[in-house]
């Protein structure tokens, strides 16, 4: 008797045909290798060398010294809120302080900080009283210990002058600066006089509070309409209007782009204020009035005309630009030419009245004195005064914006050179202190020639500021560690195969010396995970 024939697989294989076998998944296929975030050593590498290169881009000068050193200087300045915060209320006395910009970055750079920008004849604070001794400099030698870093309690310049900038406020108006929702330009006025002799001390402000209309003048301008574009050509005919609707996506995505750029584009000057490229800079009324004999150079050659703190005779709203200089411009009489017809004699009495009137006002002035009281030695620069020519003081408070050849037209002559020798930036263009440039950063992967180094070369200067035994067992533990990861990290390297966290966890895991219970969890799971199915009858 025949046996029984085999029962046949219910899966549809055939006799004789070999069992399906479920294919096998190599290592370099596993979902950690193909997960978004995984990448091979050198695109690591090439990333975090752009890292630094925009980082080098971003803070362009090097940051390994402080500038206290150097002594005053006119310098970018930083406010930090952080170590020095002011109190709520403005009237109460505040120990304002500033860092220059090295500090700014290595001692305060996860602070609050406030940007200032240049400030004349400024001493570096940080490390000194005015900051508490929990917030040292780092960049410094400390004296006592002859390393770097770690200096504090030392003592400020006296001659450092501070203005309501160090408490984040700016402008006549006192607001609080927020670079995220101040809108339009603002101006640093030249600086003719400190915080203490009623001057502003170099503050930046808003052109309308200049004018008198507040920062916010411009939300009140109506805006103007766009102008749909004609359906008609200069010749009469009708445009074509293609029959094709514009997609709707397109235009959501304009419209929101036009309402972007409608909030970010900057208010237009406010009447009476003079566009950018009229002036080179400006005093604000506030060092006007501190120094009162610069008035009468108001609308002369190399100033521009006075700019009012408030004009009552001109309305926010419908004024334009042109309008002003109409009505500020000078009313020439009707008898212009029979005037240049005056006989010598009246010319003569009409010049001997106005000089007595400029001797009166030149005789209110009191010229600045040196510092032992004596009078500043005369100066030939100039025989001629041009100030004794120049016009009246306008009356009410304005702002004076200087053109680019100002300094050329303001009289050195010996009477009035000792008014500008307390303010050498009427005299010449001043220098800004800029850190240098380092040369170290570049690659061939977006790399810059600016900044100060790797982070690896910035790992290796901090070795040399710490203990030595430290710096020994710490290099010591680092080449190790370095040995026993170059094979490891090779191996990936020469296969162009990306490292999966699978890969680095067991090799640190073996590394640590619990290699076999890795080795022995996986053989479990790779005997568990053989499962065949079983075919049915």
């Amino acid at each position: 008797m025949d046996p029984p024939p085999a029962p046949q697989p219910s899966n549809g294989v055939s006799e004789g045909q070999d069992l399906p076998v479920a294919p096998t998944k190599t290592r370099t296929e596993s979902f950690s290798n193909r997960s978004d975030d995984s990448r091979t050593a050198a695109d690591f590498l090439r990333e975090q060398e752009r890292l630094e290169a925009d980082a080098r881009e971003a803070l362009p000068y090097s940051i390994e010294h402080c500038t206290k050193p150097l002594g005053p200087l006119r310098q970018a300045v930083f406010a930090c809120l952080t170590c020095n915060p002011p109190p709520s209320n403005s009237s109460d006395p505040y120990n304002a302080a500033g860092v220059c910009y090295s500090c700014s970055v290595q001692c305060h750079g996860e602070h609050n900080l406030v940007e200032i920008f240049t400030k004349r004849n400024f001493t570096c604070d940080c490390g000194t009283t005015r900051f508490p001794a929990t917030s040292p400099c780092a960049l410094r030698i400390n004296e006592t210990t002859k390393l770097k870093g770690g200096v504090h309690s030392e003592e400020p310049d006296v001659n450092n002058k501070y203005n309501q900038n160090f408490r984040n406020r700016f402008c006549g108006c006192e607001c609080d600066y927020d670079p995220f929702q101040q809108k339009g330009t603002m101006f640093q006025c030249l600086g003719l006089g400190t915080h203490e002799t009623g001057g502003c001390g170099e503050d930046w402000w808003h052109p309308g509070c200049l004018v008198g209309l507040g920062p916010k003048w411009f939300e009140n301008m109506p805006k103007p309409e766009k102008t749909k574009p004609k359906l008609e050509t200069p010749d009469g005919a009708l445009t074509t209007i293609s029959e094709e609707p514009a997609p709707e996506t397109e235009a959501v995505t304009n419209g929101d782009q036009a309402v972007e750029e409608d909030d970010d584009e900057d208010p237009p000057p406010p009447p009476g204020f003079p566009s950018d490229d009229e002036f080179e800079s400006f005093l604000c009324y506030k060092c006007v009035d501190a120094n009162p004999w610069i008035k009468r150079y108001a609308g002369t050659s190399g100033f521009l005309a006075p700019v009012y703190l408030k004009k009552e005779d001109v309305k926010q709203e419908g004024v334009e630009k042109e309008d002003i200089k109409e009505q500020e411009a000078p009313v020439v009489p009707a008898d212009t030419e029979s005037s240049k017809k005056r006989k010598a004699s009246d010319e003569d009495d009409d010049v001997d009245s106005q000089s007595s009137k400029r001797q009166k006002a030149d005789s209110e002035i009191e010229l600045p004195k040196q510092a032992d009281g004596t009078a500043y030695p005369e100066t030939t620069t100039s025989a001629v005064c041009k100030y004794d020519v120049l016009p009246p003081a306008p009356e009410d408070q304005f702002s004076l914006f200087l053109k680019e050849d100002f300094r050329e037209k303001i009289c050195h002559c010996p009477s009035c050179f000792p008014l500008l020798v307390p303010h050498p930036q009427l005299l010449e263009e001043e220098e800004t202190y800029e850190p240098p440039v380092s040369d170290d950063g570049a690659s061939e992967n977006g790399g810059s020639t600016l900044g100060s180094g790797s982070l690896y070369e910035r790992g290796e200067s901090v070795l040399k500021n710490i203990d030595r035994v430290r710096a020994i067992e710490g290099v010591m533990a680092y080449n190790d560690l370095k040995s026993k990861l170059t094979p490891f990290f090779k191996q990936f390297a020469e296969s162009g195969e990306a490292i999966s966290a699978e890969d680095v966890k067991a090799y640190f895991a073996k590394l640590r010396g619990d290699d076999q219970a890795i080795k022995d969890a996986g053989e479990a799971a790779s005997k568990s995970d053989h499962r065949q199915e079983q075919s049915g009858y």
